[in-house]
């Protein structure tokens, strides 16, 4: 447990002396906190939430539910002389308050508080109560410069929600945060959940927001990192945090906050409020007084607590006197020269004291080189050698310990390389990564583009642990690219972070994840740029599958082992159905969302091979035209067309676009050419593989392999030098791959120990087994077998059946056709499997020509 410093002069008996009041006069309160990706900025300044909670009180005489003025005004001259900017309520405050928060240089989060602990959904004419009061409470201070935001819920218990339903609850809060919207257009609305509700989806909502109350450092931290991916592309506010005094001790009290503070801003949170301002608590009509979590007193005296968060809050997201290590920032440019400026005026301002910034230009034409020139960085120039080239040149130029890497049209958060670093000082992953949202208003095609599939994303196995980190935002430890020979030049354009994160992987190392590791990344601001995009990524597809054929289906469709994370991802067919962890009677404090993985036909319509199978029902279809019992394909022809279609609306209502669009027919053109872009994006991506050799019908051995075999073959192998099962193994995978053959590795439940793909329809496998002769000799026996696969011999019987019946209907063409279809099928599964048959046969006499050579 880290234990938090404080000062050692200070005891429990002694009085703390806030230092002397300096009222912030710098603020412009005329200019509102706004959202910009993870957090939250007053102008071009980062607001960090430095807050605590106030209230609730016991009412006064006339009903007031805060303290009286003067006390109020000595309140928050003391949070103003410890630090603190925010107040958290959980009443509409009145005027008089707001006022003096701004005096004070504070702001406020304002609690909208209704009778949410109740069934209040069953209650027709309390609904209708509840909506007054909250427009009420807006009204009453709406458009006041104090304001932070609005929160209009606090903690709905978790059986309330079981017994309304999930999805009526969210509505009921949609509809809360809609009517905020309309009292306050520009302000901020948010929800304050906590864990045991943990699974209501309010994407609407600015900010995410949290009670949480954890006193682990470990475990705060790993539900921080589960909250950060729950939150997505929105800030992470911590609206509770404390420890209750009473139970163990003012001193524990204050060690606990420090580091349940720096931990939350480690971890990329846009803030924290502490709970609470005084041990003073009012509920329900009774005051709680077998608590203590107040920084200060019911008397208003001080506890070590109030000087321990003043210290947390002095520097944040991290300690001023940090030892960071030295980062090598690498920008490689190839006629960027319309964006290049902008990333490189973001990399002079970063909030970081040890990084050099080097610029590789790639043989650019255009005015990049000018640009360059402009700035203090390392400018390396060369001919156009493709990015892979260029990242290389790169870090073999660096000085730093850690390599990162932002593209040219990307800029980064201030404190991007901050929280790089720290998750390299307190982990031992070997490459760390961050996310790339769209900046707001780069134009209206670009926000499409911002929600479009096919954007870098970052896939995780875990809420911090990433199988794939996007090239816009990776960093490696140096070392670590130079053991991996750096990125493969053959990807010029796309392809080399995938290759390179799975090269890492291979060699046993893992890869981190920060939420607040955060660059901007601009979008293409044209269709035609997206299209061209696209392409590029069908044949970097293309060569990673030739590289990594293991990591493919026999379709050539990549399964990621993570989850992919990002805009732009579509929805999946009805099929799975989420469920939630309540525990036994709702009882669990921590109830979780479970979402099964999307299989491959849940998301068979948004794949690029779904337009494959569209144009053979086309192809059906038309011969329907001659025959007509085919035209019972037509209705599944207009259901494969529907299908993506219907995918692509519907992701398109779910998108969330960076710029706010005011106009109606704005919104409606967004909507509609996102549907647009969701549909055309897998067929070009389905173009660029076709055209680079990624085909369902491609070859998957080596050239010049001779069709000739039998379907099952046993080879014998004598050696005077013992091996182990895997050297005998690797060495004959080696032979395959150096001949351009793509082999498969069996797994650990596999009965078979390495597979070769002839192509989609067929295949085979080796056994191998190794008898000892003592004296370390081996006759090692190695039996191969083919298959064909049995959905392909499916269709071939389907087709030959197709054709029979038209040839028996007169339609001698029509049958023909679809009797050839049906051979053409057989020989093409039996060409495929015995050329596997022959690979494997050829690579092991190379085997055996190497072990009588005594290699």
């Amino acid at each position: 447990m880290h234990v938090a410093e404080t000062d050692p002069q200070l005891t429990e008996h002694e009085e703390w002396e806030p230092p002397h009041l300096v009222i912030r006069q710098d603020l412009d309160y005329a200019q509102r906190i706004k959202v910009r990706g993870k957090f939250l900025f007053q102008d071009d300044e980062k607001f960090w939430v430095k807050g605590v909670t106030y209230g609730t009180f016991r009412p006064g005489e006339n009903g007031e539910q805060f303290p009286s003025q003067d006390l109020v005004h000595s309140d928050f001259e003391a949070m103003a002389s410890a630090g603190i900017n925010t107040v958290r309520t959980y009443l509409p405050p009145p005027s008089w308050l707001l006022d003096l928060a701004q005096e004070n240089g504070l702001r406020v989060m304002v609690g909208l508080a209704w009778e949410q602990h109740v069934t209040f959904l069953d209650d027709r004419r309390l609904l209708k109560t509840i909506e007054e009061r909250v427009r009420d409470g807006i009204r009453s201070c709406r458009q006041h410069p104090a304001i932070l935001c609005y929160s209009v819920g606090n903690e709905i218990p978790g059986s309330i929600v079981r017994w309304h339903g999930r999805s009526k609850i969210e509505k009921f809060i949609h509809r809360l945060y809609k009517i905020t919207k309309q009292e306050d257009p520009e302000a901020l609305v948010t929800y304050v959940n906590y864990p045991t509700t943990e699974y209501l989806q309010l994407q609407f909502l600015d900010i995410c927001c949290f009670n949480v109350y954890l006193e682990k450092e470990e475990v705060l931290k790993s539900y921080l990192a589960r909250l950060q991916n729950l939150a997505g592309g929105k800030p992470l506010l911590m609206t509770e945090i404390g420890f209750d005094s009473r139970c163990k001790g003012e001193q524990e009290q204050a060690e606990q906050l420090q580091w349940q503070i720096r931990t939350a801003f480690a971890e990329g949170c846009a803030g924290t409020c502490v709970f609470a301002w005084t041990d003073e608590w009012h509920r329900g009509g009774f005051a709680i007084e077998d608590w203590d979590f107040g920084l200060c007193s019911r008397e208003r005296k001080p506890k070590p607590a109030l000087q321990a968060v003043m210290k947390a809050y002095e520097h944040i997201p991290f300690p001023s006197d940090s030892n960071w290590p030295r980062i090598s920032v690498v920008v490689c440019s190839y006629n960027g020269a319309s964006t290049i400026r902008d990333t490189l005026e973001s990399l002079r301002a970063l909030d970081y004291s040890d990084y050099e910034v080097i610029v590789i230009n790639d043989g650019s034409t255009d005015e990049t080189a000018n640009i360059i020139g402009d700035y203090d960085v390392i400018s390396i120039s060369t001919e156009n050698r493709g990015l892979s080239n260029a990242r290389n040149t790169g870090w073999q130029a660096a000085t730093g310990d850690i390599v990162a890497y932002i593209d040219d049209d990307a800029y980064p958060d201030p404190h991007w390389l901050q929280f790089l670093a720290s998750t390299y000082l307190t982990t031992d992953y070997a490459a760390v990564g961050g996310s790339s949202p769209a900046p707001p208003g780069d134009g209206l095609i670009a926000d499409c583009v911002a929600n479009a599939p096919g954007r870098p994303v970052h896939v995780l196995l875990t809420d911090t642990e990433a199988e794939h980190i996007p090239g816009c935002n990776m960093s490696f430890k140096r070392y670590v690219l130079e053991a991996i020979g750096g990125f493969d030049p053959r990807f010029r354009v796309a392809g080399d972070d995938v290759d390179a994160c799975w090269k890492i992987q291979e060699q046993g190392w893992k890869i981190g994840y920060h939420a607040g590791a955060l660059n901007w990344h601009h979008c293409r601001n044209s269709l035609k740029a997206y299209w061209r995009q696209q392409l590029g990524y069908g044949r970097a597809e293309s060569l990673l599958e030739e590289k990594w054929p293991e990591k493919y289906n026999s379709v050539g469709h990549l399964t990621w082992r993570g989850r992919l994370y990002g805009k732009g991802i579509a929805e999946s067919l009805p099929g799975g159905r989420w469920r939630i962890y309540h525990g036994q009677w709702g009882s669990a404090p921590f109830q979780s969302i479970y979402e099964p993985a999307k299989g491959v036909f849940s998301v068979l319509p948004a794949m690029p091979e779904w337009y494959l199978v569209v144009g053979l029902l086309a192809s059906l279809s038309l011969l329907g035209i001659a025959w007509q019992p085919l035209l019972w394909v037509v209705p599944l022809l207009v259901l494969s067309i529907i299908l993506p279609v219907t995918l692509a609306v519907v992701s398109a209502s779910k998108a969330e676009f960076p710029t706010h669009w005011p106009k109606l027919w704005q919104r409606v053109k967004l909507r509609g050419l996102l549907s647009l872009l969701y549909l055309t994006q897998p067929q070009v991506r389905l173009l660029g593989r076709l055209r680079h050799g990624l085909t369902p019908w491609r070859r998957k051995v080596g050239k010049g392999k001779s069709v000739i075999g039998k379907s099952r073959r046993s080879f014998k192998l004598w050696s005077q030098t013992w091996r182990s099962p895997d050297e005998w193994i690797r060495k004959l995978e080696n032979i395959l791959r150096a001949d351009g053959t793509s082999v498969i590795l069996g797994g650990n439940f596999d009965s078979w120990d390495l597979e070769v793909r002839g192509g989609l329809l067929g295949r085979a496998r080796i056994l191998m087994a190794q008898e000892e002769h003592g004296g370390g000799s081996q006759q090692v026996r190695i039996l191969v077998r083919s298959s064909i696969s049995t959905w392909s011999m499916g269709f071939a019987l389907l087709f030959m059946a197709l054709g029979m019946l038209a040839w028996f209907d007169g339609e001698y063409v029509v049958g023909s056709v679809l009797a050839g279809m049906a051979a053409l099928i057989v020989l093409r599964s039996r060409n495929e499997a015995v050329s596997a048959i022959v690979a494997f046969r050829s690579a092991i006499q190379v085997l055996g020509e190497e072990i009588q050579s005594g290699a």
